[in-house]
């Protein structure tokens, strides 16, 4: 049998927003993904954006001028974690203030649309982890390019055109609990987790949970990627089917679980989440599968409509400069992708130690195929029935 569970979601939400964006939030205390290479090398196994308006936190120009430019951002990284990357900023440009709007990620596509519809000025940068909609706002028209000093050596797969470009590099991984694999290895690919499954039966019954893909952006978003990458996905559905899988809408609620032994594994929860609970407690074990880890990245990119888009360029530079990068993977904690970074939380260091395992999302518009909604339920039904199938 399959149990549904939803854990409460913390901030206002739309039902299409879960529908249609594969957005995640972060919260400051939710990224160490160094703890990503110690594991490698073996040192542990509103329907209209105007129905809420925003909170603005405002960061005067350091210079002290009072009639300063100011940068605006619409972004779905909270406050305290966007924080160092504006203070990087702002120390490189003295004379520019900024005006911080953190929003929901179907928020940030809500407003730039209703305000360029309306004749408005918009933001000057726009960060959200719904990569569909990033792109979709691109396709639109909503977005203008960006041609910058690092364009030409950005990763091919993490630059749409010069526009919307992959700011962070985090891969999708299955998380265990280690007091329970003593005497054996946890599964490393869909295949060892389908036969552990099976070989335990009743024993693991009720004990593995998952993203619920009806109410996660994020794991409607590794699904997708699953089918695409995975001949035999369904097997894997089907086995998580029959072990009595249990459904969450975050990664908050599987990781609770499996530290504390509730669950024995939890599949495809975002690596960033998985790593820092990890860094903080010994039972949550990760793994990178074998066979291939997707990894899905936020996206950066200046509105069309931008009141400053000058500024809103250099911010994006600033984002994907040597320094902006650094920051990000040793301040903010999230993986960095540009391939001038080494080190802890880059691109560079896990591509050197998995190579082709990984399989970043692409930036394209392969990305909006699931925002038809008839394509979407039809993924969803097939889900459903294949849970169900015993």
């Amino acid at each position: 049998m399959l149990e549904q569970s939803v854990a409460p979601v913390a901030r206002r939400t739309r039902p299409w927003q879960l529908a249609a964006g594969f957005g995640l939030r972060h919260c400051p205390s939710m990224t160490r993904l160094s703890f990503f290479c110690l594991c490698l090398i073996g040192l542990c196994p509103a329907l209209l954006a105007g129905a809420s308006a925003a909170n603005v936190l405002m960061f005067p120009a350091l210079s002290g001028k009072q009639d300063a430019a100011v940068l605006t951002v619409y972004s779905s990284l909270d406050e305290a974690l966007a924080k160092p990357m504006i203070a990087g900023f702002q120390a490189a440009n003295p004379d520019v203030a900024v005006a911080y709007e953190d929003m929901l990620t179907g928020e940030i596509y809500d407003r730039i649309v209703h305000e360029t519809d309306a004749g408005k000025k918009t933001a000057d940068f726009a960060f959200s982890s719904a990569m569909d909609l990033q792109v979709k706002l691109a396709n639109d028209g909503y977005a203008q390019a960006s041609d910058l000093p690092m364009s030409g050596r950005w990763p091919q797969w993490a630059n749409w055109r010069n526009t919307v470009y992959a700011l962070t590099f985090e891969p999708a991984v299955f998380v265990y609990h280690k007091p329970s694999f003593k005497n054996e290895a946890p599964p490393a690919s869909r295949a060892e987790f389908i036969e552990f499954l099976q070989k335990h039966g009743d024993s693991v019954h009720g004990r593995i949970g998952t993203y619920d893909i009806e109410r996660s952006g994020v794991g409607f978003l590794f699904m997708s990627r699953d089918q695409e990458q995975f001949g035999d996905i369904w097997s894997v559905v089907r086995a998580m089917g029959a072990a009595g899988v249990k459904l969450y809408s975050t990664s908050g609620a599987i990781l609770e679980r499996v530290a504390d032994g509730r669950f024995l594994l939890g599949y495809n929860i975002v690596g960033s989440y998985a790593a820092d609970w990890a860094s903080r407690d010994p039972n949550v074990g990760i793994v990178l599968p074998k066979d291939y880890t997707v990894v899905m990245s936020r996206i950066g990119l200046v509105p069309q409509a931008a009141a400053n888009a000058d500024l809103g360029k250099r911010y994006l530079e600033f984002f994907m400069s040597k320094e902006g990068q650094t920051i990000m993977a040793r301040e903010l904690q999230i993986p960095a992708v540009s391939p001038e970074v080494a080190g802890n939380n880059t691109a560079t260091t896990m591509r050197e130690m998995l190579g082709g395992q990984l399989k970043p999302v692409p930036v394209s518009l392969g990305l909006m195929v699931y925002l038809d909604q008839v394509k979407r339920a039809r993924l969803i039904s097939k889900w459903n029935e294949e849970l169900r199938h015993q």
